[in-house]
């Protein structure tokens, strides 16, 4: 008998109907012989209904009592999923974050998890029941409401399964697993059986839609296997764990991540002293606004140039910053570019395979995309190219590193 926590979001319990569909998986998974505990987001589009009421009295509403209206959301879905387990004969007890015991910090609307007292839910899993467990929420030291904010329910469903050393953690989606690339763009894109923690890191940070990062982060710092499945096509996923439970021969590449949300601002011809970095991004940091990949190239007369990339969104705010800054350092000229992406390859094969660089470089040349930037890890390489070689650049690059291969399999 294996301990599984499972994770639904808001679209796969968005109706009574669907809210139905769940509580047949999982009442399947309990005939299996599996002690269950599911975590759930509230109804799809339910959390938003809220915050906007929450607007209509307040323009900035108070955290804390935020916190105590939009954890509702998740209240709704827990009650009518277990009265579905219930129905079917698979006896269910529902839990709000604070009855669990989900101990947070008081930074509402994006609390972090302290510690977990599992012992409710052991004591329920003995008794026979599925324990439901409501997402996104927990209690602070003094009894407060608090919400973990954006992906909080998949955070939940993690800790959960670290605090209660589950055999595996499943996240049901809208998709199947996690694919080498997004299949819009690429047809042949396939989906992995197995990928890394630190691969799926780099995949989320760089563009993946699949998996929030404070998930990925938590379950990897506690060794929790991870499975994305689709939450209404069964089919066996895909599995993220530590590198050292995948086969030793990774291949070099394990899937291509990209973002059209980038822009890049160059600020030219500033002062070569050692600061001067610090003094253009400084200013950027102090506002809020984070920057991406960083370029600094040194002239013959003693200038710099230094270039570095912002959230689309972010870059007037930038740009305005940048302009001041120019102004005291005396530089030559300020430029910016909305129409740029972001490409990245991603594999931990990297670290043993030679030429990935260069093969990467080699293929952008053939199809003539001109690289602006690039920025490396250990196990991912990120270029900056043009927005609209963006689509061609994914496709090329999926097929140079024979992940639309259909005849091999990668780990």
């Amino acid at each position: 008998m294996s301990l599984i926590v499972q994770k639904f979001g808001g679209t796969s319990v968005g109706t009574i109907e669907r809210i139905e569909a769940v509580a047949d998986k999982v009442t399947e998974f309990r005939r299996q012989g599996h002690d269950i505990v599911v975590a759930v987001s509230a109804m799809s589009g339910e959390t938003n209904r809220l915050i906007g009421l929450a607007h209509e009295l307040q323009s900035q509403p108070t955290p804390r009592e935020l916190d105590v209206l939009i954890s509702t959301g998740e209240q709704v879905t827990i009650a009518l999923l277990s009265m579905a387990l219930n129905k079917r004969g698979c006896p269910a007890r529902s839990f709000t974050g604070s009855q669990v015991k989900i101990l947070t910090d008081s930074a509402h609307n994006k609390a972090r998890i302290k510690e977990i007292d599992g012992s409710n839910i052991r004591a329920e899993l003995k008794r026979g029941r599925v324990v439901v467990v409501a997402g996104f929420q927990g209690s602070d030291e003094d009894g407060n409401i608090t919400t973990l904010g954006r992906g909080g329910s998949d955070t939940t469903a993690v800790a959960l399964a670290a605090a209660l050393k589950a055999d595996e953690c499943q996240i049901y989606t809208d998709v199947d697993g996690v694919y080498t690339t997004d299949p819009r763009v690429v047809e042949r894109a396939r989906r992995l059986e197995h990928i890394t923690f630190e691969e799926m890191l780099e995949m989320a940070s760089l563009g993946s839609k699949v998996l929030q990062i404070r998930a990925v982060e938590f379950a990897g710092k506690y060794n929790v296997p991870l499975r994305v499945l689709h939450s209404f096509q069964d089919g066996p996923g895909t599995l993220i764990s530590l590198e050292e439970s995948l086969e030793m021969e990774s291949p070099a590449i394990s899937g291509i991540a990209f973002t059209r949300d980038e822009a890049k601002l160059s600020i030219l011809g500033v002062p070569d002293t050692p600061g001067i970095a610090y003094r253009i991004l400084g200013p950027i940091s102090d506002a809020n606004i984070e920057v991406d990949v960083i370029v600094q190239n040194a002239a013959a007369d003693k200038t710099n140039d230094i270039t570095f990339t912002v959230s689309r969104g972010d870059m007037v705010k930038a740009e305005a910053i940048l302009h001041e800054t120019a102004k005291e350092l005396g530089a030559r000229e300020v430029v910016t570019d909305a129409k740029i992406a972001k490409v990245s390859i991603v594999g931990v094969g990297m670290r043993s395979h030679a030429g990935v660089a260069s093969k990467m470089f080699k293929t952008l040349a053939d199809i003539s995309t001109n690289i602006q930037l690039i920025t490396t890890s250990e196990i991912k390489i990120s270029v900056v190219i043009d927005e609209n070689f963006l689509e061609l650049a994914v496709r090329a690059l999926h097929t140079a590193f024979d992940l639309d291969d259909t005849s091999s399999e990668s780990a």
